[in-house]
This record gives structure tokens, sequence and C-alpha cells, in this order.
């Protein structure tokens, strides 16, 4: 005869949580809470009990009930100053009064969980700083790539190896609007129309489509994988506002897709490093990915990380994210870490304050270029071209000519041999300074 299933006792005292924050995310760990209890027990020998949950509007109808447990409030010393409260969890997003509330909580003796990129990227210094003197936890897997598990493996599974190159898409409304474009023949203004529509955008897509969230993420990516403090205001952003659907199709005739890429390698130049601190290229930008990288077949809303390592090699990380539950999940799991009393560093590294990194100036980033030109239909304007490329050594692996537009204008498309941005800004001076070019130029990376 089949034993009766039993639930497994709890073998602890509760963890008990404060909630900051009850829209997509937290009504999602709301919901995970309440359904994985038995799984969380297992996995910890102990509860999580969500008491109080800070809100704007306590009279707001909610899709997901509230726990039994749990008592909504609009004061932020609720959470921060009850003695019960062993754990802070933040999603309510933005810079002030998040950092605020974290660092009211870690000095009253509470561990953190925080989804805020922002704040981590921007003042994450002081934040980590002030958990390192308090001894406090403070988590944040779901500040990056939503369900993807780059924090923890940054700062655990890889913490043995040296990271040469991480890129990844970060950004999935950013994401969801190229493929758009390349899937459906879309300009820019009407893919992001759909996605707002969608609700996959903002209504002010800014922080999207204008590199600045996948600009936190990398920040925060930066400090994990080469344990430096990388500042936000020096980070180079150019995001996908205005980019045409006629490069969009003129990539993939060079077996290329366009993608928001967060990048950031180490500059192997000794004459660059000091103190053994790294000196790093790292910025937002996009670039033409070349189809035989996985990150060019990632679509839609969907995020990857690229990563290579000298002693795990090459590694690609792929999922959902952003959404209630992927990221709700991600939430979760520093929960259970903050059940265990798991105390690793919080940075990943030792040191209490981390150095500033080396910055590898943008004009010396080097990679090949995709370039696309609007010239007159003329004689010598080729040899012209030609000519100011070759003033700064920059030559040419691939070029198409397109036929002319009906306006006496010729579209010129090539891709260079690997350049410095700083040699290929220089070529495009020159030419704009000649009047060689009838429009302005498009000019973007090739990874």
């Amino acid at each position: 005869m089949a034993s009766e299933s039993t639930s497994i006792p709890s073998v602890a005292a509760p963890l008990v949580v404060g909630l900051a924050g009850f829209g997509t995310i937290g009504s999602g760990l709301a919901r995970l809470v309440a359904e994985n209890n038995d799984m969380i027990r297992r996995r910890v020998g102990r509860d999580i009990v969500i008491k109080r949950v800070l809100v704007r509007d306590m009279h707001k109808a909610r899709a997901v009930a509230l726990p039994d447990t749990a008592q909504l409030t609009i004061n932020a010393t609720d959470l921060t100053d009850d003695p019960e409260i062993d754990a802070l969890v933040e999603l309510i997003g933005g810079i002030d009064n998040a950092r605020a509330l974290i660092e009211r909580a870690l000095e009253r003796g509470k561990h953190i969980v925080t989804a805020n990129k922002a704040l981590l990227a921007e003042e994450g210094t002081a934040l980590f700083l002030k958990a390192a003197q308090t001894g406090r936890i403070l988590r944040y897997e779901a500040s990056v790539a939503g369900a993807i598990p780059i924090v923890q493996t940054l700062k655990e599974s890889l913490n043995g190896n040296r990271i040469a190159t991480l890129m990844g898409i970060l950004n999935g409304t950013s994401n969801y609007i190229l493929s758009e474009m390349a899937a459906n023949s879309l300009d820019f203004e009407v893919a992001l129309r759909q996605a707002q529509e969608l609700g996959y955008a903002e209504a002010d897509p800014t922080l999207d489509i204008d590199g600045h969230d996948a600009a936190h993420k990398l920040i925060l990516l930066i400090r994990l994988a080469y344990g430096v403090h990388y500042p936000y205001v020096a980070l180079p952003i150019r995001g996908i506002r205005g980019i045409s659907y006629k490069d969009i199709v003129l990539a993939k005739e060079f077996g290329c897709t366009i993608k928001l890429i967060a990048q950031v390698r180490e500059c192997t130049d000794e004459s660059r490093g000091r103190g053994g601190v790294p000196c790093l290229e790292a910025g937002v930008f996009p670039a033409l990915v070349r189809d035989s990288y996985l990150l060019a077949a990632v679509s839609g809303v969907y995020n990857a990380v690229r990563i290579e390592a000298d002693a795990a090699g090459l590694l690609f990380f792929h999922g959902r994210g952003a959404g209630a539950l992927p990221t709700a999940g991600a939430v979760l799991s520093d929960l259970l870490a903050v059940a265990r009393n798991e105390r690793q560093n919080n940075t990943g590294f030792s040191d209490t304050e981390l150095p500033q990194a080396g910055i590898v100036p943008p004009r010396e980033w080097r990679s090949c270029c995709y370039a696309r030109l609007t010239v007159r239909d003329r004689p010598g304007v080729l040899r012209d071209i030609a000519g100011c490329m070759a003033a700064d050594g920059i030559s040419v692996a691939r070029m198409q000519q397109k036929s002319d537009d009906g306006r006496g204008l010729v579209p010129l498309v090539f891709m260079t041999h690997e350049t410095s941005a700083g040699a290929m800004d220089n070529v495009l001076r020159r030419m704009e300074d000649a009047n060689l070019l009838s429009e302005p130029a498009v000019c973007y990376r090739v990874l």
C-alpha cells in the first residue's frame, strides 16, 4: 500500500520578510512563496513569511491576493524598524527613495534583496560598503537579465576564472524592436509603437531604447567579473533610436544581425595595467553581430550573455529577461540564500572597497566596422573615398554599391578590416569636410 505523502516540517524559525512594492515582480514573488512553500522548506529547512508589504495605495485593486500573513502599509518604517523582519525585499525602483529605504534597513540589521539595477549601478559602491560594515547580506540576482542566473554564475561558479570578454543582449524591449524590424520589415517607429501596445515598452521608452537600462546592468556585471568599480557616468552608451530598416537589410547581406550589445573586455596590453587593476574596454552600442554567433539568433524579449573565460572557455546563457515570474524567481532564489545565511562577499570579492577600473578610451576601441555612405553618382567619388580611408590606414574587407535612388544619389556600403574607432571617426569627418557625403554616414561596430 502506498504511503501517505507528508509535508516536511520546518526545522528553524521562519525568515520574516518585509516586501517593498507589490507590482508585477512583488505580486509574482508572493505567488511563488505561496505555491512553492513545501519546496522552500525542503531546500532551506525553514519557511519564508511575508509580514509587511509597502505600497503607495492601500485601496488599489490587486490581481494577486496578499499573503494571509501580510499587512499592507504606506509607511516605510513599518518595514525597516520592525524587529521581527529579517530581510527587506526592495522592488520599488528608482534611486533616492530606494537608497534611503535600503540604508535604513541595513542600519537596523536587515538583510537586503533587490532588483534595482539603476540604484546599484549608480549608487552601489556606498551600499555595498554599508552592507559590509553592518555585516549584512545584499543580493541582487534579479537586477540583471531576469531569470538568467548570471550574477551568481560570475560570483561563484566562475570565480576561479579570468574573464576575457563578456557581451550580452540585456534589454528585452530593444531586442524585441530590432527583431520585429528584421522579421516584418518594419521601420523603427512602427516597431516601437507595437512594443508599447503589447506592454513591452513604457510610454516613455527612453531608458530602454537609448541604452541606459542595458548600461546599468553592464556596470553590475563588470563589478562581478573584474572586481572593480566602473563609474556609470564614464560608460559610453549609444542606443537604437533611429536605426534604419535599410541597415538591418544590408547587415543580412553581410551575414550579420543588428543587436543592442553591452560588452566589456579586458585589455591585455601590459602597459595599461596599474597595480593589477584591470583596464577595460566597455560600453553599450548597436552592432552587427555575425550570424555565426548565438547572440545573433536571440529574438523577441529574450536576454542572453556570452562569456569567454580562461578556464571555462566559451559559455552562453539565454532566457527570459523580464516578467513577473522569471524575475520573481530570481528574487526568491536570493531569499533562499539569505534563509541559509550564505554570507559570501556581496560583490564577489574580498575587498571592502573595490578599486576603480582602468578605462580604455572609446577612440582606441578596435573592431571591424560597417559603414553606409550616401554619395553623388559622379566620376572619381570612389577614388576620393579610398583616399580618405588610406590616410588613416583603413582597408576595406567587402564593399557593395547599390543602384541610384532616383535622385542621383548612390549608397556605398562597406565592411572594414579591424581598425580603431578613432581612425573610423577621422575618416568619416574627412569625407564630410570634403563634401563627399550627401547624407550623414551610418557606422556600427562589427562583432
